[in-house]
């Protein structure tokens, strides 16, 4: 019923064409990305909540409020167009105009999107030759090229498809997203742009895209900072011909396979995090409620000296319940239970049940889990991170060179 495709993307998705070039924001990599459909999509999209938004940010964010229809996207990296002010937000608008004067279609069917360096002004004049250029590399195996184009610190590209078994036929998720540091999402995480052949209207599709990232996207942290140009878009074009309708078997089997192709890629950015070597599953059990649950989960996967720890395989579970404790969330920690996979490590009443040997050899692993049990409730929550090394402080304490 689901099936991951060996090596797709965005364009393994019928009427996507993709490409990625260089056109000077970098000094030799790729850094200019098109994603391209046949036929106009429906498109929805979520934002940052960050209250300093890019440029792009703002004009995408419009676009999709107003439910237009969209047939490309145009991504840049290495400059973010963020705190820009009126000559960035200018400056973004020339960019799309001229893309859509290139693709032959109207402003409001281009979104555009950056993401690099804050603060600095945009090179219009190489972003506008690059447009020139990269229509003529858009094909139907681009994906790849155009994943490769939007990384910053990333140290792979990501992307994902996968087949869907629906009643009346398949449909197909592609995905490409990046990401590495700066991540702690409060609606989507960095950037990430996801494909569908299915028929979607659009009010459906963005209910449908916010249920996925609000289970995956908004569930996975590096560092706790919300970027200024964070945003997830998923482009339908129906070219499928099998609509999927609300309530519906296909709803729900289409959401599911949106649930697990994005799953997937939140978790290639903790993967790939900056300077990360460990990817961690925190989970909350049975807590009072979704939020007590939720917010544990969130304090001990962004705790600096958690994930410290855990760089080094410390087992130091006071690091772990002290992080839940700080947290606001209502809960006794009396009634709580910290397990490293299925090693427990706390019981019930602080009692400390730990096995050193066997702890620090599952925090050796490069992936593992932390689970909590309060014994309070019925509900949980899922947060994936990775650990803190010096490799971490060193990208970020020279990005900007």
């Amino acid at each position: 019923m689901y099936q991951f495709i060996e090596n797709g993307t965005v364009t393994s998705v019928q009427g996507f064409k993709a490409a990625g070039i260089h056109c000077g924001l970098k000094k030799k990599k790729p850094d200019l990305a098109l994603i391209y459909s046949e036929v106009p999509c429906n498109a929805a999209g979520t934002f940052t909540l960050n209250k300093v938004k890019a440029a792009p940010i703002l004009i995408s964010q419009k676009i999709i409020q107003k439910k237009n229809q969209v047939r490309a996207i145009l991504v840049n990296s290495g400059n973010a167009n963020a705190c820009t002010g009126e000559q960035g937000h200018k400056d973004a608008i020339e960019i799309q105009e001229h893309c859509a004067k290139i693709l032959e279609l109207k402003p409001n069917e281009v979104l555009v999107s950056s993401t690099g360096v804050i603060g600095q002004p945009i090179p219009v004049d190489k972003i506008i030759h690059g447009i020139n250029e990269i229509k003529d590399s858009l094909t139907s195996s681009g994906g790849h090229d155009a994943a490769e184009a939007i990384m910053t610190t990333d140290l792979r590209e990501k992307s994902f498809a996968l087949k869907i078994k629906l009643t009346g036929g398949e449909v197909r998720i592609g995905g490409i997203c990046k990401g590495s540091g700066m991540i702690m999402p409060n609606m989507a995480t960095m950037l990430a742009f996801i494909t569908t052949d299915a028929n979607i209207e659009q009010a459906l599709l963005q209910e449908m895209l916010l249920h996925a990232v609000n289970k995956t996207f908004n569930k996975i942290t590096v560092d706790g900072d919300t970027s200024t140009n964070d945003m997830v878009i998923l482009l339908a074009n129906g070219l499928s011909g099998i609509s999927v309708k609300k309530d519906s078997v296909d709803y729900n089997l289409f959401l599911k396979g949106l649930n697990l192709i994005s799953e997937e890629m939140a978790k290639s950015i903790i993967v790939d995090g900056e300077g990360a070597t460990k990817l961690i599953r925190v989970t909350v059990h049975n807590a009072k409620t979704s939020s007590d649950a939720d917010t544990i989960a969130k304090s001990i996967a962004n705790s600096p000296l958690v994930k410290t720890a855990l760089n080094g395989a410390d087992a130091n579970w006071g690091r772990i319940i002290s992080a839940a404790g700080k947290s606001g969330a209502d809960f006794d920690p009396l009634n709580t239970m910290i397990y490293f996979d299925e090693l427990p490590i706390m019981l019930a009443g602080y009692k400390i049940v730990i096995d050193e040997v066997k702890a620090a050899e599952i925090l050796n692993r490069d992936n593992f889990s932390i689970s909590l049990d309060l014994n309070e409730g019925n509900f949980s929550s899922t947060w994936w991170t990775c650990d803190f090394s010096q490799e971490y402080i060193k990208i970020n304490a020279n990005y900007r060179t």
